[in-house]
């Protein structure tokens, strides 16, 4: 009889090929954040690393967003070419 192991992943991948190591459930850089905060992050607030490392959580590249449409601005999506 084959006996079955359960195995815990260390990290999600996010089908790109980049991963986000978890801590206790939840991904490491929003548990830093929050704790650099003081609080449990808002509903829609996004954790932007700023060198764009995702394995970086130190907490100097970790920048808390208000929302997703921030996030993007700070990359730059949705501008319009030649502007």
């Amino acid at each position: 009889m084959e006996s079955r192991v359960k195995r815990s992943r260390k990290f999600r991948g996010t089908g790109e090929g980049k991963a986000y190591p978890k801590l206790l459930g939840k991904h490491a850089h929003r548990r830093i954040a929050e704790a650099i905060l003081g609080r449990p992050l808002k509903k829609g607030e996004v954790v932007h690393h700023i060198d764009g490392n995702k394995l970086n959580n130190d907490p100097a590249n970790l920048e808390v967003l208000p929302s997703q449409s921030e996030h993007c601005k700070v990359h730059g999506f949705g501008k319009k070419k030649g502007r």
